[in-house]
């Protein structure tokens, strides 16, 4: 399955726009303060072509980036992103030439935890300089908390998810070319952000730490390496290491389509590496995320989720830790998971021909067949929950897992 071309989409010129993408454009004029709930509307519910839903995405990701621009100025500017009672700092430096196609963005978390602050504060100090890619913003946040799991608790998500966001529409980032890294600490985050934001990242790096309970069979789609040294005995982050090194070969056997990898255990070195580590940056540089998989494995882990790439759940069915799998090929999608648990098929026109019938096949038992419709409504949905211009999705199939 190819990427998704946008620059295609946007170059389509707005002519003869029928009632809904009339009634858009009206509804775009309003003061944001003003408009109605766009959802709710019934223009929104009509159905689109192919062609106005491609000048609908373009009208909605221009709003949406003038929006965000106005918004998001003043805590850029000021390097801090407040969300509820909690702040993250940051800093960043930009290395290189810009490329077409948007720069790259290396998000680096520093090591620490439970300690007292100024303890972190010195870690992240020392990671602001601790790497430095060829091309691209390297921007070293600073934990909101001073907890032992301050890299994977359950704000940090929704901290990245706006760190990126501020970065794509503020500074030129390619939002296909993000990246992952940590150290110590940080490594424990990335051992738990990567395959629960692995829809976010092009590729990520663990450098020095420990994965606690997680698992790394999210990481399908996730370009990952880990480096680790021989010595490193602290909490056993040498023998995790070299486990989840065959579990990530098992992985690839079993799925030669994914679970890319590449794990290094140095010898000699202990919980620091002397920076040999820093191979990782431009291993991670070689790869760029690809939106639209062919096949996902989702698992949720202790900080839930109701999307990944292009599915969805109810956020009151992911406890438990479910895992579903799912796959597309041609017109027809394969879906496999806990019987009774509800998930969404978000669609777009560069995943398959919504002109033609779709077949959605779950846990063996085919649930749905028919064409779906484009629509207003399915774009603003996706682009509120995600935020993203590579996953805004005109149509979506919903069905509940049946028993195999």
């Amino acid at each position: 399955m190819k990427f998704l071309l946008w620059s295609a989409i946007f170059a389509a010129p707005l002519l003869g726009a029928d009632a809904p993408l009339q009634a858009l454009s009206k509804h775009l004029a309003l003061p944001v303060g003003q408009r109605p709930d766009l959802v709710e509307q019934s223009f929104a519910k009509a159905p689109l072509t192919k062609a106005d839903a491609g000048k609908a995405a373009q009208l909605l990701w221009a709003d949406h980036l003038q929006r965000l621009r106005g918004e998001r100025a003043a805590e850029m500017k000021a390097k801090v992103i407040k969300l509820g009672n909690l702040s993250m700092q940051f800093e960043f430096f930009v290395y290189g030439d810009q490329p077409k196609a948007g720069r790259s963005l290396f998000i680096s978390m520093h090591g620490g935890g439970q300690a007292p602050a100024r303890v972190n504060d010195g870690q992240w100090e020392n990671q602001k300089r601790l790497y430095r890619p060829k091309e691209g913003i390297y921007v070293a946040p600073r934990a909101p908390t001073n907890t032992w799991n301050l890299w994977h608790q359950g704000h940090i998500d929704g901290f990245f998810d706006r760190l990126i966001e501020n970065f794509v529409v503020l500074h030129g980032v390619n939002p296909n070319r993000v990246y992952l890294m940590g150290y110590s600490a940080g490594g424990d985050g990335v051992y738990q952000l990567a395959p629960r934001m692995a829809d976010r990242f092009a590729a990520a790096a663990m450098m020095a730490g420990h994965p606690n309970e997680t698992s790394p069979v999210g990481l399908r789609n996730l370009a990952f390496t880990l480096h680790m040294g021989e010595r490193d005995g602290g909490y056993n982050r040498n023998k995790v290491a070299a486990s989840w090194r065959t579990k990530l070969a098992e992985l690839r056997k079993t799925d030669s389509g994914g679970y890319v990898h590449h794990v290094q255990i140095h010898p000699g070195l202990g919980h620091w590496m002397n920076r040999r580590d820093a191979v990782a940056v431009p291993w991670m540089a070689k790869h760029t995320r690809n939106p639209l998989p062919d096949r996902i494995v989702w698992k949720q882990d202790d900080v839930r989720h109701d999307t990944f790439y292009w599915l969805a759940v109810p956020a009151a069915e992911t406890a438990d830790r479910p895992q579903i799998t799912a796959a597309i090929k041609q017109q027809a999608v394969t879906l496999e998971g806990p019987a009774g648990k509800t998930v969404s098929v978000r669609f777009n026109d560069q995943m398959l021909n919504l002109d033609q019938p779709v077949t959605v096949t779950a846990n063996g038992k085919k649930v749905f067949t028919g064409k779906v419709q484009r629509t207003l409504r399915h774009l603003v949905k996706s682009l509120k929950a995600r935020g993203d211009l590579h996953y805004l999705f005109s149509s979506e199939v919903t069905v509940k897992l049946p028993a195999p």
